[in-house]
């Protein structure tokens, strides 16, 4: 739903923007690839936060382990 409505209003500034005949602050290609860069970056740091949390707390089984008395995990 939330790409048909981001579709729906770039199209909108598009047309927008040919009606007033405004020039796009930058090259369509150079635009693009800027917003590439936010995805990746976004991902990015999500993927890194995910690691770290993991790296950080112990694992299920390893804090079940212990508790039976079996050792380190």
């Amino acid at each position: 739903m939330s790409y048909a409505v981001s579709l729906l209003l770039g199209i909108a500034v598009g047309a927008i923007y040919a009606l007033l005949r405004v020039v796009p602050p930058a090259p369509p290609l150079v635009a693009l690839v800027g917003l590439l860069g936010m995805l990746a970056g976004e991902n990015a740091t999500t993927w890194l936060k995910v690691r770290v949390a993991a790296h950080r707390a112990p694992s299920a089984n390893a804090s079940v382990a212990r508790a039976d008395g079996r050792g380190e995990g």
